[in-house]
């Protein structure tokens, strides 16, 4: 499959795009916690209805998942303290980045560790016409995939890989695809990065 570079308009977008990502890297904080005895009280300062907010032990097990119901401040007091000592993960899973902070219980203390907070940005896919654009804010130079599958009856799977993009050493990742026959195919496109696995269907 041919890959289109990024002599075009669409370079605008993408600058854009690193512009917004960046100025996220910036900001202070996403969250502040209050312990008690008990409980911990969890405030995001900045939250948007439809962000997903989970907990996960170390194996990356969802213990706790809710949605976010409102824009603005969301707080919600969580008993921590009644699970068993070990290393978890509060986790923010909004539009365009994943803000995680690791926490350990240990003898019912909670400890969040803000030094070890982390920002995952998303890649974020867009398809104008033929042409389908993905695009990644990589501050540290995560490896990342790109893997473009066919929706193909022929195959078990229904998807056959058609074409595969493997990229290291670069904050800022963009590529440019072609799809050919794109009213009569179905593709998904599949980004891997910092063990995680991002997905967009396109017909």
């Amino acid at each position: 499959m041919k890959n289109v570079f990024k002599h075009s308009k669409k370079g605008i977008l993408m600058v854009t795009l690193f512009a917004t990502l960046l100025s996220f890297a910036s900001e202070v904080s996403f969250y502040t916690i209050k312990n008690d005895s008990e409980r911990t009280s969890i405030t995001l300062t900045n939250a948007k209805q439809g962000n997903l907010i989970s907990i996960k032990d170390n194996h990356g097990i969802v213990l706790y998942k809710e949605t976010v119901q409102q824009t603005g401040v969301y707080t919600n007091g969580f008993d921590l303290t009644s699970l068993p000592n070990g290393s978890y993960i509060f986790e923010l899973d909004k539009d365009l980045e994943i803000n995680t902070v690791p926490f350990i219980v240990n003898s019912s203390n909670v400890m969040f560790d803000k030094n070890l907070e982390k920002t995952i940005f998303k890649p974020y896919i867009k398809v104008n016409d033929h042409l389908v654009f993905v695009t990644k804010l990589s501050l540290n130079k995560e490896p990342l995939s790109i893997d473009i599958y066919l929706d193909n009856a022929a195959f078990s799977t229904n998807y056959e890989l058609i074409h595969s993009d493997k990229i290291k050493d670069t904050k800022h990742i963009e590529k440019v695809y072609k799809l050919l026959d794109l009213e009569k195919n179905t593709y998904k496109i599949v980004v891997k990065t910092e063990n995680r696995e991002f997905s967009k269907i396109i017909n």
